[in-house]
């Protein structure tokens, strides 16, 4: 469950990132995600896209060894209701992370190629890295870089880059039942650059992986 506060409005969004997921081989993971449910605070509510992800695991390693990760990621992204984008896309994306005692880095860089209409939205190339330090056993004080880069696109678009700087705190995670899990987070999205679609964007993030 995923609360934001942005520009457009209030939001309550169920549902985003779960479906189900298949391991074929050791190094593959294939993800048949659920749309997300969106409900506004005014407005009706309705479903988004549905997202497709294929990953491969190219090199990894534990605690013991190295503690990082190299990921490929092919996702997809499927038109579907009222809150769905134009068209359908892809975005091959490129992850990885590495930790340190109590400090890790995560980062992925990606590319959203649309299936059409990219003469008005472009083909954004869009990076990310999250820094993150624990304290208490259980709290993840982090803060967060997002970057957009429009090398085409509209004229409004073409040649535009947005920068969020995302302070935040995760706690978590904390065993509920078995292999049940309750993890919370917060942050905000504090636009650093002279362009950007919206700004003080809050985020609330409720998690119970297992």
């Amino acid at each position: 469950i995923t609360w934001t506060s942005a520009t457009g409005g209030d939001s309550l969004n169920y549902l985003g990132g779960k479906g189900v997921e298949l391991i074929p081989t050791e190094h593959t993971e294939i993800i048949i995600g659920l749309a997300p449910y969106q409900v506004p605070v005014t407005g009706p509510n309705g479903f988004g896209n549905i997202p497709l992800t294929l990953k491969y695991r190219f090199f990894a390693g534990n605690e013991q060894h190295g503690d990082y990760i190299v990921t490929g990621f092919l996702a997809g992204s499927i038109p579907n209701g009222r809150f769905a984008s134009a068209y359908a896309s892809i975005t091959p994306t490129f992850a990885f992370g590495k930790g340190y005692r109590n400090f890790d880095f995560q980062s992925t860089l990606g590319w959203t190629i649309p299936a059409g209409g990219r003469q008005k939205s472009g083909t954004p190339v869009a990076y990310n890295t999250a820094f993150q330090y624990r304290v208490l056993r259980k709290l993840w004080p982090e803060v967060e870089a997002n970057v957009t880069l429009w090398p085409n696109g509209s004229t409004k678009l073409v040649g535009e880059k947005q920068v969020f700087m995302s302070p935040g705190l995760v706690a978590g995670r904390f065993h509920l039942w078995k292999r049940l899990g309750f993890s919370i987070g917060a942050g905000e999205q504090i636009a650093v650059t002279h362009y950007h679609q919206y700004n003080h964007a809050k985020t609330l993030s409720i998690r119970f992986p297992f």
